[in-house]
């Protein structure tokens, strides 16, 4: 392999090392001649303000590889958050408790059906050899009967854990389980709409987009713009291990981004069901043509970029103390920036969730920089979206032609002009006919 196409395919990581040098070369100094940005608690810092944004750009980076887009995932970020904020603060039977409790036991229902059915289905046939490509049939019991039973009873199980909770408010694990699951259903309910209706995603997810701002801001009623969360005082003092560190190394939001990205990464890279997602977005009708459920993949997508907008809100309501409506505002813009920072392709088809990790720590890094030296909020978005085209034309290998037509804005003109004129050998071929 030349040295130029191992610049070519590492240059993300080239340009993360770069950001790194430019902060760790111009950051200021501490009383004590320290370097500031390369002090342990500002990079576990950094670490822990992009976990945020790192979760949703995880989902969303499998969403945009199926040529897909998510507008909705602040707004589900913000429903999510206020559903948190209030099972922690509130006892008794809250506008919170009527959305979250239902919603668990519904998502529980339907996986329970459908991962039961899904074993059956595979356990045929690798039992009868079957083709992937192909259903297997099951029977009425295995198909339809016990995935139903398992269904009902893990809905039990989930009312039996989370209707105790209701009269003297719900801890951790229950707001861990679930604000997740109202992202999730609202994902899925995206997913399906967009498959089922034939829309485009950017129309579908954009409706959701201002349906779930609604229903945020009637959630948590007029009169609360923010519902503060105090540990040890209106909620459970075991909410403070969400924002603690683990083992003193590492930031608990952190621990649950790397999580998700090394999780999701794996299961796109290693597993038919990833092999599915880049197909789809390659060429949907190629992919549909050769037997993959491409309706089935991307509402899980969609599901899966949901429920890890609600992680990101219990992670959100822990960091900063607070439920609100409008938790999420503009993140979903800063999501997709980082994805494609990151080389993902908003055509589809191409992408890694390593891609979308260099991304979103670039840029952390670069938001960091600009405020270590108190640059002027303003001044910083102006910085960003300078350095988001940038990046994009590199990724996209459009630099070089930019840069030629700036260079020499006539060539187009000229080259245009010599593809007209016929070449000397040309006239000399047609006076040689007039004369004849």
């Amino acid at each position: 392999m030349s040295a130029l196409k191992l610049l070519s395919r590492t240059k993300l990581y080239w340009g993360l090392i770069a950001i790194f040098l430019i902060g760790v070369l111009g950051s200021p100094v501490s009383s004590k001649g320290n370097n500031i940005f390369l002090s342990y608690g500002n990079l576990l810092d950094v670490l822990r303000q992009v976990s945020t944004t790192g979760l949703i750009a995880t989902g969303m980076t499998a969403v945009i590889i199926t040529g897909g887009i998510d507008l909705s995932v602040g707004s589900l970020m913000a429903i999510c958050s206020v559903v948190c904020a209030m099972l922690l603060t509130v006892p008794g039977v809250t506008p919170g408790v009527v959305l979250g409790v239902p919603t668990v036991a519904v998502v529980a229902l339907c996986l329970g059906f459908i991962v039961t059915r899904f074993i059956f289905l595979n356990l045929e046939k690798s039992r009868a050899g079957a083709d992937a490509s192909r259903d297997a049939r099951l029977d009425r019991a295995r198909g339809l009967v016990t995935p139903a039973i398992v269904g009902v009873v893990l809905c039990c199980l989930s009312l039996w854990y989370l209707l105790p909770q209701v009269e003297p408010k719900f801890g951790v694990l229950g707001v861990l389980l679930v604000a997740p699951c109202v992202g999730l259903l609202f994902g899925a309910l995206n997913g399906f709409i967009i498959v089922a209706g034939r829309l485009q995603p950017f129309i579908v997810t954009l409706a959701m987009m201002v349906t779930a701002l609604g229903i945020a801001r009637l959630t948590a009623g007029q009169n609360n713009a923010v519902l503060p969360v105090y540990t040890g005082s209106n909620a459970t003092e075991d909410f403070e291990l969400l924002r603690s560190m683990v083992f003193g190394v590492i930031p608990m939001p952190g621990l649950f981004f790397l999580a998700a990205i090394l999780i999701y990464g794996a299961v796109l890279r290693f597993t038919p069901f990833g092999r599915y997602v880049y197909a789809i977005g390659g060429n949907e009708e190629a992919a549909r043509l050769s037997g993959i459920a491409a309706g089935r993949v991307k509402i899980v997508t969609y599901a899966v970029s949901g429920l890890l907008a609600g992680i990101a809100a219990v992670l959100y309501v822990a960091q900063y103390r607070q439920g609100k409506p409008d938790a999420g505002a503009g993140l979903e813009l800063d999501a997709i920036a980082a994805v494609v920072i990151g080389g993902t392709s908003l055509m589809g088809g191409r992408g890694s969730l390593t891609g979308t990790f260099c991304g979103v720590l670039i840029f952390g890094l670069l938001s960091n920089i600009l405020q270590l030296h108190n640059i002027n909020s303003n001044l910083q978005l102006v910085l960003k979206g300078m350095i988001i085209i940038g990046t994009v034309l590199v990724q996209e290998r459009n630099a070089g032609d930019l840069l030629a037509y700036l260079r020499l804005p006539g060539a187009a003109h000229k080259e245009t002009a010599a593809a007209k004129r016929p070449s000397q050998e040309t006239r000399s071929l047609n006076l040689g006919g007039n004369k004849k």
